[in-house]
């Protein structure tokens, strides 16, 4: 290695403390795989489920041989190392920060604000908009505003609680319903409750992962999802439909099973394709997104049509995920898909430093 190397120090964290580890693990091990080795110098970051980061040395040494040799999901075991050494760039050179991690203690503005500090460019949204992604109560109330369609919910935290909070509940949003922590992702701690007692069931499901529950009103329509990318003039993918393999769209059919099938692109008409991209660049601004995020929506038709579910500010990126596979099909390869995010991290970063410098 030399002081003249032009490539780029890629910093890779992934694991973390949510209930999405493992979702964050296998995502990382297919991103450095398809990091390309002649534009990047990759340094992989795990964070344990305990909160202790560590120098991914199993991973490293796998570099080493090939991308082929990375096994299918990282190990967040290896050495130690304080968070603020941890990203401390040890090249010369321009450093970029890829957070491949999902849920609270990382998608939620946490890790990003400490990125912030550092001064370093990194993948994705910004702490705002993460933390207000991540916290579905408080997006609905954004999103609101912006006058952005959604399904009818209701959101409470567990000392609002009382005993007659299931029923007023169902009288008010009818049976069934979805009931979800506020903080969590790829459907982790959601549960669908057809009874005012699965609801009460339901809420204690929930209270253990957030101290925030949202409910929301079962829909009775079709699941389109848009990739976005981009800064200040993003941009949308051709809209994907899942047609989930159980009931609801659930982590084990999202990231164990496959057994959901994928329509790319989604059985849509011109009107209803541009309508949806519309929706989800809309959506993306209004949460302050940057970077990429995937948009989910529910199309309810006859009825009211779409309606916004959630914005993921870092959706999964493993073979079966519809982020990687909606840009694939509009003509971005994964490695492509990269080397772009890895851009935008630093179109943003020298921007917000121009802007904020003194």
């Amino acid at each position: 290695m030399t002081s003249d190397d032009p490539r780029i120090n890629l910093i890779v964290i992934f694991g973390g403390q949510s209930a999405e580890h493992e979702v964050s693990c296998t995502t990382a091990a297919h991103v450095l795989r398809a990091a390309d080795p002649a534009k990047y110098r990759i340094t992989p970051i795990g964070i344990g489920r305990d909160g202790r980061w560590s120098l991914a040395t199993g991973a490293q040494q796998a570099l080493a041989e090939g991308p082929q040799a990375l096994p299918g999901r990282l190990d967040t075991d290896g050495s130690v190392i304080e968070p603020t050494l941890a990203i401390t760039p040890t090249s010369a050179g321009t450093t970029v920060v890829v957070p491949l991690l999902h849920g609270p203690m990382g998608e939620d503005g946490t890790v990003q604000g400490l990125l912030e500090l550092a001064d370093l460019p990194y993948v994705g949204t910004g702490v705002l908009g993460s933390a207000l992604a991540m916290d579905k109560a408080m997006a609905k109330v954004v999103v609101a505003q912006h006058g952005i369609p959604q399904a009818r919910h209701l959101s409470f935290r567990a000392s609002d609680l009382t005993p007659g909070t299931p029923a007023a509940v169902a009288d008010e949003l009818g049976l069934p319903v979805f009931v979800k922590p506020a903080n969590m992702g790829s459907s982790i701690g959601v549960t669908k409750a057809k009874t005012v007692e699965a609801v009460r069931d339901a809420i204690g499901v929930a209270l253990g992962y957030d101290e925030w529950v949202v409910v929301e009103e079962a829909i009775d329509g079709r699941e389109i999802e848009v990739a976005v990318l981009g800064n200040l003039a993003p941009r949308a993918s051709m809209p994907g439909e899942i047609v989930p393999g159980a009931e609801f769209y659930d982590y084990a059919d999202k990231y164990v099973d496959d057994g959901s099938q994928s329509l790319i692109p989604a059985p849509l008409t011109p009107a209803q394709t541009a309508e949806v991209q519309a929706l989800a660049l809309r959506s993306f601004a209004a949460l302050r997104c940057e970077g990429l995020s995937r948009v989910d929506f529910f199309l309810e038709e006859p009825g009211r049509g779409f309606l916004l579910n959630e914005v993921n500010t870092m959706p999964g990126f493993t073979p079966i995920s519809m982020y990687p596979k909606l840009w694939i099909a509009s003509g971005l390869s994964y490695s492509d898909l990269i080397d772009e995010l890895v851009r935008l991290a630093i179109e943003r970063h020298t921007r917000r430093r121009r802007n904020t410098s003194h």
